[in-house]
């Protein structure tokens, strides 16, 4: 079993339930979920306490100072620290966002701080993204065409038809909008969810593409597409201020004027 050194200012009380920071003039509590499967043990909240004077200022600093100085067997996803691998997404206090984009100063109070809603859990703050990323292999996410390519050329487009790739190719594919979505909490069996319809949509924007219909058809399904209602949790959460809603309406648009 590894062995590790808590600070001086830091002390465990009870079974990994609370660490606090005494003598401390800045402090920070974060309760976080904790679940490991393999352990056979119901999930459970850890609580934390973190000297805001000697971290930095966004949440994903809390949790690596947290791992790094507390508790080392705290698990959760992270790379690139700017908002653009999408791998630090999980829930703050009842919002999803990205840890490493999210100010501590933002979120009033204790900072509860939870695995993406509606998927499974692999390890604590990990959630499991077999199924999000086997949809999204299911829209072909990437350019296809019948013509050949330009001899020694790129396939051209206008500026105007690059213009309308804007909002669309930022995504990330956090999941943020997805986990915020009743609908996809209810059928994500079934329905493809905003993340990965933005995607389907950032296809069909496409001037270079060439399979528009294939694409549609593919997309006319009572649950792969029809099971948004306009909620908005997907816009009102996207940390690249994308609007997933949109993308979805703009599909049911093309799907509207293809039957007249």
């Amino acid at each position: 079993m590894a062995t590790f050194t808590l600070p001086k200012n830091s002390r465990i009380t009870g079974k990994g339930q609370r660490h606090t920071a005494d003598g401390a003039s800045r402090i920070k509590k974060f309760k976080i979920y904790r679940y490991d499967p393999d352990s056979g043990e119901n999930p459970r909240y850890d609580t934390f306490e973190v000297d805001l004077d000697n971290c930095g200022p966004m949440v994903l600093d809390a949790l690596i100072k947290i791992k790094n100085e507390i508790d080392p067997t705290l698990t959760f996803r992270r790379s690139c620290r700017e908002g653009i691998c999408g791998s630090c997404a999980m829930n703050l206090n009842g919002r999803n966002g990205l840890a490493c984009t999210t100010a501590m100063e933002d979120l009033k109070g204790e900072i509860r701080i939870t695995p993406l809603p509606s998927m499974e859990v692999v390890k604590d703050l990990v959630p499991d993204f077999t199924h999000f990323y086997a949809q999204y292999a299911s829209i072909r996410p990437w350019l296809q065409a019948v013509t050949p390519t330009p001899s020694g050329k790129e396939r051209l487009q206008s500026p105007e038809q690059r213009d309308k790739l804007d909002g669309l190719y930022e995504c990330i594919l956090c999941a943020c909008c997805s986990t915020s979505c009743p609908s996809y909490w209810w059928n994500s069996d079934k329905f493809l969810g905003p993340a990965i319809l933005l995607q389907a949509y950032r296809w069909l924007a496409d001037s270079r593409d060439e399979m528009t219909g294939e694409r549609l058809d593919a997309l006319e399904d009572p649950f792969r597409l029809y099971r948004c209602h306009t909620i908005m949790n997907c816009s009102n959460v996207c940390p690249k201020g994308l609007s997933p809603a949109r993308a979805i309406a703009e599909i049911k648009k093309m799907q509207a004027e293809r039957q007249i």
